[in-house]
């Protein structure tokens, strides 16, 4: 390649990089204070306010979630309590749903949560009106409604989800067959197994975050 043509190459390249970058601020920043949780959809609603069309600009889900943990950095006085509260708030509900052997999945999970984030749940029964029958037990007045995952590089389902709020807190609670335990459904961030946690493992990483801030705090 030519000089001059090698220095217009990398020019633009630059160029593509740093709209790439905007549009992951933006999108980060639209998920943090406006409620959306669709990187797809962020990533749009970002392009459309940044006054960008081509889709080459458009970033991947974990270029937009490096940029919510950048933003989490930035305003972590404010985001800091939200993500404590609703992890106090997942330690409650998986012992309250321990039946159904619960594990902690999403941005509570992750770290990146923020004010409109749920605290999001996978129950486990091969009877999926278990739940149900269970929300109706207990007098929860959960809203039904359906999600569609891939639960390998295979398979993909439309598994029942139930939404609530207890203590102002949202929850996210998805359904799953027993033997999806032995695998998690690949996450639609980085389309590897999501991780998750259970009600043991989580109080391990609330203990180790106030360690953490306890520290940072004392510096």
């Amino acid at each position: 390649m030519r000089p001059a043509r090698q220095h217009a190459h990398q020019h633009a390249q630059s160029r593509l990089r740093e709209r790439r970058e905007r549009l992951a601020s933006e999108a980060a920043r639209l998920m943090a204070e406006s409620g959306i949780a669709n990187y797809h959809q962020a990533k749009l609603k970002a392009a459309e306010r940044l006054g960008i069309s081509d889709d080459a600009s458009l970033p991947r889900n974990t270029e937009i979630e490096t940029a919510l943990r950048q933003y989490q950095r930035l305003f972590g006085r404010e985001t800091a309590g939200e993500l404590h509260r609703r992890r106090e708030a997942a330690l409650e509900a998986l012992r309250f749903f321990r039946a159904f052997e619960p594990r902690l999945v999403g941005p509570v999970l992750e770290g990146t949560a923020h004010t409109h984030s749920p605290v999001m749940l996978h129950l486990h029964a091969d009877d999926a009106d278990a739940v149900h029958r269970f929300f109706v037990e207990h007098d929860i007045p959960a809203q039904p409604r359906s999600r569609r995952l891939r639960l390998d590089r295979h398979r993909e389902a439309d598994v029942p989800v139930w939404t609530f709020s207890a203590d102002n807190v949202p929850f996210d609670v998805t359904v799953l067959p027993h033997d999806v335990l032995r695998q998690a459904p690949l996450s639609p961030v980085d389309e590897k197994p999501m991780r998750r946690a259970s009600q043991a493992q989580l109080r391990q990483i609330v203990a180790e975050a106030e360690i953490d801030g306890f520290e940072r705090g004392l510096g």
